[in-house]
């Protein structure tokens, strides 16, 4: 027989849990299971350690961005940045981070966040396993991919939408941006994780041997790894977009790839509500809870699967978001190329039932600056391209003496701000040290002819001798 007080004891603790509960509730639910789960660490152990790492990163961002200590910018700049790409990355873990230990703060005020981040990051982890298994056929991966989606998608608590949700939810709000504008290294960081993330499948669909497989998920973390280099320069510029970044994957599972799409807009819609003065620091939660209940909303704010899959053009294609994650790199943006699309792009899909471009004022402001940072980033690539060229002299010289390139390059400059122009026409100018010219063999003068000075006939007229020339014309000449 129950003690009468522990019965009481019982009561007041689920009276006081329960609210907590109703709010946050924390049972979790495992892989899907199957023998292919964790091939794919198994078979590449130098990608799939990578992501323990990627964990971390995502952890300690919103953790130092909900706690604010002094000197943000440096911690995330510069203290954290150099940690993740010098040593952590470098020396990845080998088993999962859990995250709550490096975020305790952070979990413990948004716990469903950390929950739904950690359940779409699995289905990511479980059809790279199903992508390495050589035990199955292509037929029964695309089958199996199917599966462990739907199973994903049956837990309507941390699940997100399997419908494209509108941009505007990203970077159409009164906090959005922030975080990539203050913190641009740490923001191009997850970039290039999300892009890896969604990147790796390529070259284990394209691949027709393991081998083959090997080599091209080899040539995709390479590409990751010469992003970290001269940080920010070579990060994404925008984010990556599951259909431009990997389009073999995006056709073959489309409902994953939009899931993956809607998780990354959120991580960078949660780094904007951390970083944002707008949101004050007693309003974060509720914040960030009403953004995770729009990114699980099939019924408002949406794209279509048509605009989706357009949108990564209109935002400046693969060459913007990282570049192509197998297959020959594309050549830097052209000069002056402003795609048309740009116009209105962040207010497409707002609701279900239109999907008209955002002619209001605020609509058209962002567009443009929208517009305006992709002619900016495409000028910086160019004015990169020309600093490495007029660097070498033989290109320098050779540039210089074509008529046609300088007159090109003078049509160039003339559609670029002024402190461009000068500072291409100063590399033109100086930047490079001239050929030395190869010495000239100096040979010696001729001598003149000596000069007569007596007349070896005296006496005649040397006037009328044709061609013989006085004395002293012989002495001028």
């Amino acid at each position: 027989m129950r003690h009468p007080s522990t019965g009481m004891a019982l009561g007041l603790v689920v009276a006081l849990a329960g609210p907590l509960a109703a709010q946050d509730q924390r049972n979790e639910q495992f892989y899907y299971p199957g023998s292919f789960n964790w091939q794919f660490l198994n078979r590449y152990p130098e990608a799939g350690r990578l992501f323990n790492a990627f964990d971390y990163g995502h952890a300690v961002l919103y953790e130092k961005l909900y706690t604010r200590r002094s000197d943000l910018v440096g911690e995330l700049e510069t203290r954290q940045f150099d940690y993740l790409t010098t040593d952590l990355l470098v020396r990845p873990p080998r088993f999962a981070v859990a995250e709550e230990t490096i975020e305790p703060a952070y979990a413990k005020l948004a716990w469903r966040a950390k929950m739904m981040f950690d359940w779409a990051h699995l289905l990511h982890r479980q059809i790279y396993d199903i992508y390495a298994d050589p035990r199955l056929s292509r037929p029964e991966q695309d089958q199996l991919i199917e599966r462990v989606t739907d199973y994903y998608l049956s837990n309507r608590r941390l699940a997100f939408a399997v419908k494209p949700k509108s941009m505007a939810l990203m970077d159409d709000q009164y906090y959005s941006q922030v975080f990539r504008h203050n913190y641009p290294k740490f923001n191009g960081l997850i970039w290039a994780y999300h892009w890896l993330q969604v990147g790796l499948y390529e070259p284990l669909i394209q691949g027709a041997t393991s081998g083959e497989q090997k080599a091209g998920v080899q040539t995709t973390i390479a590409r990751f790894w010469t992003m970290l280099k001269d940080a920010p320069a070579r990060f994404p510029k925008v984010m990556p977009m599951t259909p431009v970044v990997a389009p073999l994957f995006t056709a073959a599972h489309p409902r994953a790839a939009i899931i993956f799409d809607n998780l990354h807009m959120t991580h960078d819609i949660i780094s904007d509500i951390l970083a944002a003065d707008t949101v004050p620091a007693g309003r974060k939660r509720a914040a960030i809870y009403a953004a995770l209940d729009e990114m699980q909303d099939t019924t408002r704010n949406l794209m279509s699967r048509e605009e989706w899959q357009d949108m990564g053009e209109m935002m400046g294609g693969v060459g913007v978001m990282g570049g192509p994650a197998i297959g020959i790199l594309p050549d830097p943006p052209t000069i002056g190329a402003s795609p048309p699309e740009m116009a209105g792009m962040a207010g497409m899909g707002h609701d279900a039932s239109s999907h008209a471009m955002d002619h209001s004022p605020r609509g058209m402001a962002v567009s443009g600056m929208m517009g305006d940072t992709v002619m900016r980033e495409h000028m910086q690539l160019m004015m990169h391209m020309h600093q490495r060229m007029m660097a070498d002299p033989v290109i320098h010289q050779r540039m210089m003496a074509d008529t046609a390139m300088v007159r090109m390059m003078g049509e160039m400059m003339a559609q670029m701000p002024a402190a461009e122009q000068a500072q291409l026409h100063d590399m033109m100018r100086h930047h490079a040290r001239p050929v030395p010219a190869k010495p000239k063999i100096r040979r010696p003068a001729p001598k003149p002819p000596r000069p007569i000075t007596t007349d070896s006939m005296p006496g005649m007229d040397h006037n009328q001798m044709p061609g013989m020339p006085m004395p002293h014309d012989s002495i001028r000449h």
